[in-house]
Formats: structure tokens, sequence, C-alpha cells
């Protein structure tokens, strides 16, 4: 029998694209994320048709889907820097077409840190990049996801009207989709730890994006308080969500199908993994 949520962790991709998916057999993951190259470098060299047929194959073989891909921490779609800024739109394309090759169902991507231009500037320029990107990609299928931020320094996205005020600018917004990250909103203020504030989160949620366009849950625990606007993800039972919170987001039948994907620190034999995947399925009733 099928299990009913869909839990899964952030992969390696060491040794090959196809890797992922032993890896994630190992934790028990029925979904996973991915990254689609070397986070730490703007570009990649180009998949050969085996590296394409052996991830296909690994995804049909194993049944483990969606995967999602999360975009380089390099890719600033709103910076001042003109060469940043030309880089970021050219691997975010980059990317939406790896995955696509793949047969990902979507690219997670920080909306941008606006430094000095100011936000209302930034989510201008976030939305004008997504635009151009996708005009260059007329073909992906690949969704482009926001993720929900924790506002440090000058980030956007740490509220869900700005998510909307960029989605609102984009020419193709069947293309756009919001990856929820609970540490994230939780810094950013989102008081997620009780069953009234998870519902209060969700109707909120639903009222400025809709929850027909979200795609993907980032499951974290917080280091920091509520609020504090700090990015530090924590083990789910010891950080500062409660787990009457992650109970609220596993039990809610509104999310039954979407991929909540673990980005907690692990070590190689991938135990931590295994411990925050059981603890959650621990409290689906």
């Amino acid at each position: 029998m099928a299990e009913p949520i869909l839990l899964g962790a952030h992969m390696s991709i060491q040794g090959g694209m196809h890797k992922a998916f032993e890896r994630a057999e190992l934790v028990n993951c029925n979904t996973m994320q991915v990254f689609t190259k070397q986070s730490n470098k703007w570009a990649g060299r180009d998949y050969t048709e085996v590296e394409i047929r052996e991830f296909r194959s690994a995804a049909a073989r194993t049944g483990i889907h969606p995967v999602v891909a999360h975009a380089s921490y390099l890719i600033n779609l709103c910076s001042p820097n003109e060469d940043t800024h030309t880089r970021s739109r050219l691997a975010l394309r980059d990317e939406l077409s790896r995955c696509e090759q793949l047969g990902i169902l979507g690219l997670v991507l920080h909306p941008g840190a606006h430094l000095e231009i100011g936000e209302a500037e930034g989510i201008k320029e976030i939305a004008e990049s997504l635009n151009v990107v996708h005009s260059q990609t007329p073909n992906v299928r690949a969704l482009s996801i926001l993720e929900t931020t924790a506002g440090q320094g000058t980030t956007l996205g740490y509220r869900f009207e700005q998510l909307q005020a960029i989605i609102e600018l984009v020419d193709e917004t069947k293309r756009m989709a919001v990856c929820i990250d609970t540490c994230h909103v939780f810094a950013a203020g989102y008081n997620i730890g009780t069953a009234e504030g998870w519902e209060r989160t969700m109707e909120e949620f639903n009222s400025v994006l809709g929850l027909d366009r979200l795609a993907v849950i980032h499951v974290n625990n917080s280091k920091k308080e509520l609020g504090s606007r700090v990015d530090r993800h924590e083990h789910i039972g010891r950080g500062r969500i409660g787990l009457q919170g992650f109970e609220s987001l596993i039990c809610d039948p509104r999310l039954a199908h979407i991929p909540k994907i673990l980005e907690t620190e692990k070590s190689e034999d991938l135990h931590e993994d295994r411990e925050n995947l059981n603890l959650l399925r621990s409290l689906y009733r």
C-alpha cells in the first residue's frame, strides 16, 4: 500500500545524478530534492545521454516521485551587480533546462536579495528576470518555484505578499509555483508551532497566493526564535518549532499530495535523515 504522505530529503548527487535515488531508498524516501549540478558553481557540463537515461531509469525503478531540484545559491535575480545579474539569468535558464531533461517537477529558487535598490525595485527585477528566462525556455514544463525566506539581510520572499507581487508581474504565471520552508516562515514571523497558528498561516497563504500555487514544502525546524529573521535549520525534534506544528503539517489533508522535503544536516550514513523521517511519520494520524 502506498504511503499516505509524500516524505523525502535533499539527496547528494555525488557519483552521478542517478546515485541520489540509491541514497533516497536507504532512508525510505518516496520523494526527494537534488541539485542539478554543483551548487557552488555558475555552470556545469552538459549531461550525456547515458546520464539522462540512468536518472530516468532510476526514477522509474524506485517510484520515487516527484523529484524537485534546488537552484544554485549563487543566483540572485535582482542583484544590482551587472555581472551577477547576467550570470544569474544564464544559470537559471540552464538549470530549468536541466530539470526538463531529467523530468524533474520544478526548480526551487530563492527570489533574491535586493541589496541597496529597495524591495519594490527588487520585486520588479526578479519578475523581469523570470520573464526573460521563461521567454528563452519556451518548451520547458518544469516549474519555477519561489521559496519563502526568513528575511535575513535584504532577502525578499519573507512575506507571502512579496511572492504574490513577483508572480503578478510574471507573464507566464502558469509556470510559477511556491515552496514553503517551515524554518523560514517561522523565522519570518509566521507562528506555525501551534495547531491554531498553522491553520492561520495556511489560511493566509491561501488568501494571498492560493494553495493551488503550493508545489513543495521544505520541512525544517528552526534554531532561532519566532520572528528572528535568521535562517538556521535544525532537526525536527530539536528546534524552536514544537512537534505540534509538524503534526499539523503532516496531518493536513490539503497538503497530502505536496512533496515534503528535509534539508537538515546529515552524516554520510544518513542516520539523521532516517531519524527525522521516522519522527515525522510517527506524527501522522
